[in-house]
């Protein structure tokens, strides 16, 4: 190398230094400057945020978002989502400012700093972004910070593979800062961009909501936001709290005591020295976009709270506003009841934004899906058939459906309180907004009356659960000790998600969307009341300006009104009673269901096979006709087999499915067997299968249309055996007695003369039932559960 060229490189050198080291006042001259928690610039010219970072190894919380949601809930990127809350800080190296994610689940509670390194030393933390220093001055460094901002931090991507709906990417030659939403404040910078996300082969729920499929844009959210302070007081968790816990492991901690410390999420709530007075009320704002009446149900429901507080003896604790126009509800300071749109119903939501370290709520943050409040519109209109003539009175309707917008309002706050579901609530009446409630529908003389659909107000155990988690005492072990006692001795019970979600599970009295003390009282008044929809419905229960076609979608609610009573009715068969027990107590672990209430909820279920509860009337059969030019079938529909014309059995069969699902689950199945071993007077699964076996076996009961819909819970019964018989995950004593029941069925089948006279078709139905079982034995028929029809989605009601 020359020395000219020599020259030219330390030329280059130095003044690329230069450059670098220029300082930030000379480097931003030009620039509009948000003075706040993180100072930060605008550089219109090149459309970039040069963030300024002055104190390196301070921690504070990273919080991402969508201001602009997908409108999809099966994907659920949703208006005004928030994601994880992240422990982050800044730490320089050289030219490089890392951003550095540390690892508060596993930590060491001492002073001893080798003690703390060891443990931060053990587990991996996450290093989220590089960024090169452009300017600096005595008060620290400017970054660059756009391209972190324009990378997809919310996770867009990932949720959209796995909702396999194609794979994206961020477009950034379509993407930039979003600047009406970055703002500057003492204690949180808040930042907004507009993200495009460009892919091939969309999926179905892109297409259905993105105008130009191949290119979704959203808006994505990021905020830096200061950290508390110290003087916040974790309070222990119990598992009969209520509350969801918070969880760490301490590896300071003595050999004798464990190592995961669990506390619980709640806000800090703090009494004025002397007085019920408190310093900082807990204030909630509710969305101002949302539509009256709707508005004032949500703040009515929300505001049940303050009962809870006074009762845990706080004054002007807790209060509901509308949040004012010129708030970004995604701002950390406002607990916030978004109103969310969505191309079709789901889930509502509450979630807190909470300091990693403590678990401290931080921000309350509500999803509201706004479809919600029609579900429960439809479903009163199949009940109470509100359109026999041109004076149509929808206040029930609309009465009901506020109920019910108020008791969501009130359960999903309760979540953002750090409330936990609570499905054994019922068992006490309506105990808790935190428990899934059912319309409780009265059947009276006069016809369905639906004025006490909803309870109103909070319940007796959200009191004892807000006194647990905020509630004040001299002696705090004693306060909460106490809490548990007076929950104990007023029979207020708590059973949460794990025990109860599923139909599979187990205890006896926990469930989704049930009512009454006793599942099967409750599940013989709801069949008459089922009953007696059916017999009354008719086209007055849509509005005479829509279609006839609708009735279909306001008919599902109503025929499958029986689904959730029917799932807390199965619980009790194998199911047990149990309650969260701690080490020292006197009472029995749990309890086995009796053998008689066990032998009652299998006849109960057994009934909803029948084709006399599952055939439709007739005069339903000739009101629905095909869908109506313009309007198609949907989710909400009922499933078919027969093209444009509405389908009188598969119906029944997506409900058989349903009992028989709730019947033959291989862990219920399992427990039956173990049951009936240590009881002989505990039916086994054995006696189940006997039972089911003999009905199909029942051809000469049923003709005409009953007889079709009995030949298809036949089909449906032989397609469960055959599911239980080749599950590998089922137990070995499940598998063998489906298996052998299948070859009893194939045997009594043999037994019968299929070639004489097809009564009803039962020649042609036994044979095919036949061949496919042995097949099946064979290997070769493959079997999958997806090969039954379902039933349109209940939940959430």
């Amino acid at each position: 190398m020359s020395l000219i060229t020599h020259l030219v490189v330390l030329c280059l050198a130095l003044f690329g230094a230069v450059v670098q080291a220029k300082d930030i006042a000379d480097y931003t001259a030009d620039m509009r400057k948000y003075d706040g928690y993180h100072n930060f610039y605008w550089d219109q010219e090149r459309g970039r945020v040069l963030l300024q970072v002055e104190e390196f190894e301070r921690e504070f919380l990273l919080l991402t978002g969508l201001a602009q949601g997908l409108g999809s809930n099966p994907v659920g990127l949703d208006r005004n989502q928030i994601g994880d809350s992240r422990l982050v800080k800044f730490q320089r190296t050289g030219n490089k400012v890392l951003l550095h994610q540390l690892n508060a689940r596993y930590r060491a509670e001492s002073d001893n700093l080798a003690e703390r390194r060891a443990v931060e030393e053990a587990f991996a933390s996450s290093i989220l972004w590089g960024f090169e220093v452009v300017a600096q001055d005595a008060k620290g460094v400017l970054v660059d910070f756009t391209p972190f901002l324009l990378s997809d931090q919310h996770g867009i991507v990932g949720r959209l593979k796995h909702a396999e709906q194609g794979n994206y990417s961020v477009d950034k030659s379509k993407s930039a800062v979003y600047l009406p939403r970055t703002k500057n404040f003492p204690k949180n910078s808040e930042f907004e961009v507009q993200l495009t996300l460009s892919g091939t082969k969309p999926g179905k729920y892109l297409r259905e909501v993105v105008p130009t499929p191949t290119l979704v844009s959203l808006r994505q959210h990021i905020s830096l936001i200061e950290l508390p302070d110290n003087n916040y007081q974790p309070r222990r968790f119990h598992s009969r709290s209520g509350y969801f816990p918070f969880t760490y492991r301490d590896y300071a901690s003595a050999i004798d005591q464990p190592l995961d410390q669990r506390f619980i999420y709640r806000h800090r709530l703090e009494k004025k020295p002397g007085s019920d007075e408190v310093i900082e009320p807990i204030v909630y704002y509710v969305d101002s976009g949302v539509p009256e009446p709707v508005r004032s149900a949500l703040v009515e429901g929300a505001s049940w709270w303050n009962q809870a507080f006074i009762a845990a003896g706080y004054k002007n604790a807790f209060r509901v506003e509308i949040l004012p126009e010129d708030v970004d509800p995604l701002d950390v300071r406002y607990n916030v009841i978004n109103w969310v749109h969505r191309s079709t119903r789901g889930w509502s939501y509450g979630y807190s934004v909470y300091d990693p370290r403590t678990g401290e709520i931080l921000k309350g943050n509500v999803t509201l899906g706004s479809l919600r409040v029609r579900q429960d519109f439809l479903i009163a209109q199949g009940l109470l058939q509100p359109h026999a003539d041109d004076s149509v009175d929808s206040e029930a309707l609309k009465a009901m459906a506020l109920a019910r917008i108020r008791q969501l309002s009130a359960h999903e706050v309760g979540h953002t309180l750090g409330l936990a579901h609570n499905f054994a609530a019922s068992t006490e009446g309506r105990a808790s907004v935190m428990d899934y409630p059912a319309p409780l529908v009265s059947l009276l003389s006069a016809g369905l009356d639906l004025s006490g659909a909803y309870a109103t107000g909070i319940g007796a155990w959200d009191k004892l659960a807000i006194r647990y988690g905020y509630g004040n005492g001299g002696d705090e072990q004693g306060h909460l000790d106490a809490v548990i006692r007076e929950a104990e001795k007023q029979n207020l019970r708590f059973i949460s998600d794990p025990d109860s979600r599923v139909i599979n599970n187990a205890h006896a009295v926990s469930h989704l969307w049930d009512n009454g003390v006793d599942p099967l009282a409750e599940f013989t008044r709801m069949l008459e009341l089922r009953r007696h929809a059916l017999e009354n419905f008719s086209s007055a229960a849509g509005p005479k300006s829509a279609p006839r076609s609708d009735l279909e979608e306001i008919l599902v609610p109503v025929y499958y009104g029986h689904r959730y009573q029917a799932e807390a009715v199965g619980k009790l068969i194998g199911g047990l009673d149990y309650d969260y027990l701690y080490n020292g107590t006197e009472q029995n672990s749990y309890t086995l269901v009796p053998a008689e209430r066990q032998q009652q909820a299998m006849d109960s279920l057994l009934s909803t096979l029948s084709p006399d509860f599952l055939a439709l009337p007739e005069h339903i059969l000739q009101l629905i006709p095909p869908k109506s030019y313009g309007y198609e079938r949907t989710i909400e529909s009922f499933p078919s087999y027969t093209g444009v014309a509405f389908d009188a059995v598969a119906l029944s069969e997506a409900a058989a499915g349903h009992t028989l699902s709730i019947l033959m689950h291989p862990q219920r199945a399992a427990r039956m067997n173990q049951q009936s071993a240590r009881s002989s007077e505990i039916p086994g699964f054995d006696q189940l299968l006997l039972q089911l076996t003999a009905m199909a076996l029942d051809s000469e009961r049923y003709s005409g249309l009953q007889a079709v819909i009995h030949q298809r819970v036949n089909h449906v019964y032989i397609q469960h055996l055959m599911l239980l018989a080749n599950n590998k995950k089922a137990a070995e004593s499940v598998r063998a007695k489906a298996q052998i029941e299948l070859a009893k069925f194939q045997q009594a089948l043999g037994q019968k003369k299929l070639f004489g006279d097809d009564l009803q078709g039962y020649s042609a139905h036994y044979y095919f039932q036949a061949k496919r079982i042995e097949a099946f034995m064979r290997g070769e028929l493959e079997v999958k559960a997806e090969d039954i029809k379902s039933m349109p989605p209940g939940s959430p009601i």
